[in-house]
């Protein structure tokens, strides 16, 4: 079994990044099975030939989504978001007072409760963004969990995690069992599929840029690339916020980390240096 599922492995790294190890590969023949019996092939030898030859397409795609791990909940990390309301956004927006446009990019926003979670902070901020312009941008390499994000309708246990009761009865409505969130925070995060493979550059520049929990999936010289790449993308004075347990120290010399915060990094004085000169 190891060797086709190594292959099966690399052809899936080789197009999302993940890294997925022989201790991985019994979770990758149960995430895989579905597939397997849906396409009627032999087996996972004939699934990897299969990936293989077409490389891309639409079992391409079912194997990508089939990995991607939709693991999420509003306000994830109640610390995170504390300093999201208390300190970065309210000093975002005073650094941004004469220009009044504020750009944020969620990356990895699975189904959406990071971003959504963002865009009801920024509501109760609102008095002092009248006339602001505003972008939120939440990007995913899952289709699937991209659309569901867009209808913004979740279930009970998923408004359970993490939503404030507060939160719950001013931007939902009940739907039979489930919730949807309100037009207005819909309508303010723009979804968009989008590979950490890809190149950054097409989406332009931002304030802030949000990767949480989302670098333990890739290797180290694919996790060291990709914060390479979020630097140039961040405003001089911009942050990246990553996930508790990450950090960009011993892979990218492109930021500095907050004092006492390994996790919030700003770009750093040589980058800064070289967009000034």
């Amino acid at each position: 079994m190891s060797a086709e599922f190594h292959a099966i492995a690399r052809f899936l790294s080789s197009r999302c990044g993940f890294e997925i190890g022989p201790d991985k590969y019994y979770q990758l023949q149960s995430r895989l099975a579905p597939i397997v019996e849906a396409e009627e092939l032999g087996g996972y030898g004939d699934l990897a030939r299969r990936l293989e030859a077409e490389h891309g397409g639409a079992l391409a795609h079912a194997a990508i989504e089939a990995v991607c791990n939709n693991e999420t909940y509003f306000f994830r990390d109640r610390v995170a978001f504390a300093r999201l309301r208390d300190s970065i956004l309210p000093e975002l927006i005073e650094a941004r007072s004469e220009v009044r446009s504020l750009r944020i990019w969620c990356a990895a926003c699975s189904t959406g409760q990071e971003p959504y979670s963002i865009a009801m902070l920024l509501d109760e901020m609102a008095r002092k963004l009248v006339g602001w312009r505003i972008e939120i941008l939440a990007t995913d390499l899952s289709q699937r969990s991209l659309d569901l994000a867009r209808a913004g309708c979740y279930s009970q246990f998923e408004v359970q995690r993490g939503l404030p009761i507060s939160h719950l009865m001013r931007y939902f409505r009940q739907e039979g069992d489930r919730w949807r969130l309100n037009e207005y925070v819909r309508s303010s995060v723009a979804f968009r599929r989008y590979n950490l493979l890809d190149d950054f550059r097409p989406l332009g520049v931002f304030d802030l840029i949000l990767c949480r929990n989302v670098l333990i999936y890739f290797d180290l010289r694919r996790k060291a690339d990709i914060l390479d790449r979020f630097a140039p993308a961040l405003a001089v004075d911009g942050m990246l916020m990553l996930g508790a347990a990450e950090s960009p120290l011993g892979l990218s010399s492109a930021f500095v980390c907050e004092p006492g915060h390994a996790s919030l990094c700003r770009p750093g004085r040589s980058l800064r240096l070289a967009r000034v000169g």
